[in-house]
């Protein structure tokens, strides 16, 4: 049986599509565009069904063929979202007040998608967490209000099953996956006090010991919390607003792993600066950190925090993990050229190094073989549109909105696991007409007037790391610091050049060059030793414009004229070491 082909949603200022995913690269043929401003889009958990507002309604279709499952008169509605087994779409407006309601209306809607049926209007103002968290079997709904965490039961929103009370709760995340449901809460420290992030498993929420893992620490003013698939272990990255040592405009971050079974610890990350992204690899094992000031390092760390693998510095500042697993994707968007470094894990091995300038949006298709990446508006105004590439660098489809345009977003079709096996990581690069974007190698700058000569080692700016396996299983080497490893590249310089003078021909005797205990010797007539010792000071200057002019440098009209003379000053020496 052949594999399902995903489908890519695509939102912009001409309307809303459905695009057929790789090969094809065609619009969906059962989906006709609406045209309508669409505000959001949104696919449910298993990819069955697909929503959008266009301004003036809500809509929920069928992925496979477009049929209408359930309209609303939403037109205000700006987020969407469905619960893991599609029974209730949740939608959100922005928070407002008016004459006929000073108290403003309920802007979180729930609704039940079978029957079309409003379950539950409730007030949320703030967006971070506008969304309530479902565990997959639907049996707990998670929401924060007023700094503490009210749980539901079977869907029914009528009834508060469950309070979590910890002073203070400004965010928590619930844990993916079926019964037991865990969930992890964050407080901020206050009044001297450390801020804090706490494990709690359903049903046991309250009394002093109800915590089965606690992490404290300072300097968090907000935290990002990401829990594994197997939701053995959550990683939290904490951040300040500012820097107080002045070391970075963007403030200090730290990371932080906190296991179900109690563990704690600090990740040590071995380059100083802001941490970029944080990335569990599916399998659950293993998670990737990009981190330090630019050029960035990446690493691969286990379970217990030690290093596996250093991918080195480049210009990176996020990591993506295929669905499968088995391919991790570096890349530098933003600020950066938009660098990618697509990785097979299983032989530690870099496939390709594509290029995608100026690209705003990343995402891997279910199938573990394409990716898409995209110049989306607001963010850039200009060069909007999209490619889908595969991981070998080849670029399969590309579209580039028409002028005056814009492109908002663009969206996979999620599958459920399994849908798509791991397939062996190719090498070769993927047939296409748009052809491969790999990055060119990068060179020094060099004036005109130097282009004609060979091209000289130039000094780098930034001392580039290379990749290095650090299992103790597999190699026995060991994290190395930026001064370690300065220190063993200066031992390493200093070998091989012992090694090369030690390579070299012996000269003839007649070419022997003088050496200082040799030009101490006189030779009795104290004029002869003048002139030699002034004939030596000429030659070794004339060595000197020598080499700068093999490193590039323009030499003057009398300084030529010294050059030119070499050979004279030469048989004058030779003449007077005969006298001697």
């Amino acid at each position: 049986m052949a594999p399902p082909v995903p489908l890519l949603a695509v939102r912009g200022s001409v309307g809303t599509s459905l695009l057929c995913g790789p090969p094809k690269c065609e619009q969906h043929a059962a989906f006709q565009r609406d045209s309508g401003l669409s505000r959001c889009i949104a696919f449910s958990r298993d990819g069955t069904l697909f929503s959008w507002c266009n301004g003036h309604s809500v809509a929920v279709v069928k992925s496979s063929d477009s049929s209408v499952v359930a309209t609303f008169d939403l037109p205000k509605t700006t987020l969407l979202d469905f619960s893991p087994l599609n029974n209730v779409l949740v939608t959100w407006q922005p928070y407002s007040k008016s004459q006929d309601s000073p108290q403003g209306e309920a802007n979180l809607q729930l609704w039940d998608l079978a029957n079309a049926r409003l379950i539950k209007a409730l007030y949320q103002k703030k967006v971070d967490t506008w969304c309530p968290s479902w565990s997959e079997d639907e049996k707990i709904c998670v929401r924060s209000v007023n700094n503490e965490l009210h749980f539901y039961e079977n869907n029914d929103f009528n009834t508060i099953a469950n309070k979590l009370r910890v002073q203070k709760v400004s965010d928590f995340a619930l844990s993916p996956g079926g019964q037991p449901s865990k969930v992890a809460v964050y407080a901020p420290g206050s009044k001297g006090a450390p801020s804090f992030v706490r494990l709690y498993q359903y049903p046991v929420l309250g009394g002093p010991t109800a915590a089965f893992a606690n992490k404290s620490f300072f300097k968090a003013d907000r935290v990002t919390m990401q829990w594994n698939k197997k939701a053995s272990a959550v990683l939290v990255t904490a951040s300040t607003e500012v820097d107080k040592t002045g070391a970075s405009y963007y403030g200090e971050q730290t990371l932080h792993y906190l296991a179900v079974n109690g563990e704690t610890a600090l990740v040590q990350l071995p380059k100083n600066g802001p941490i970029y992204d944080v990335a569990w690899s599916p399998n659950s094992a293993e998670f990737c950190v990009v981190y330090g000031f630019m050029p960035a390092k990446a690493t691969i760390f286990n379970l217990r925090c030690d290093p596996v693998f250093d991918f080195g510095t480049g210009p990176r500042n996020a990591a993506y993990y295929s669905p499968q697993g088995h391919i991790l994707v570096l890349a530098g968007f933003g600020n950066l050229r938009g660098q990618m470094e697509v990785w097979d894990l299983k032989k530690y091995k870099q496939v390709s190094k594509p290029q995608a300038p100026d690209a705003t949006h990343f995402s891997w298709c279910p199938d573990g073989e394409h990716v898409v990446t995209a110049t989306c508006s607001p963010r850039l105004r200009v060069s909007n549109g999209f490619k889908i590439w595969h991981y070998t660098g080849s670029v399969l489809h590309k579209w580039d909105v028409a002028p005056g345009a814009e492109l908002w977003e663009v969206l996979w079709q999620p599958f459920p696991d399994g849908s798509f096996p791991e397939r062996a990581v190719k090498y070769q690069a993927e047939p296409s007409n748009l052809g491969s974007t790999q990055a060119p190698p990068t060179q020094a700058y060099r004036p005109p007037a130097l282009r004609h000569l060979p091209a000289m080692p130039s000094t780098k700016l930034h001392e580039e790391e290379p990749p290095q396996n650090l299992h103790p299983g597999v190699s026995g080497e060991k994290i190395l610091s930026k001064s370690a490893l300065k220190n063993q590249r200066k031992r390493e310089a200093k070998k091989a050049a012992k090694q090369e003078s030690k390579s070299e021909p012996e000269l003839p005797s007649d070419l022997t060059p003088v050496t200082k205990s040799q030009s101490e010797l006189s030779s009795g007539d104290p004029e002869t030793d003048k002139k030699i010792k002034n004939l030596k000071k000429k030659l070794k200057a004339i060595e000197e414009l020598k080499e700068q002019q093999a490193s590039g440098k323009v030499l003057q009209k009398n300084q030529l004229e010294k050059v030119q003379k070499e050979d004279q000053l030469l048989k004058e020496l030779e003449d007077l070491q005969i006298q001697q």
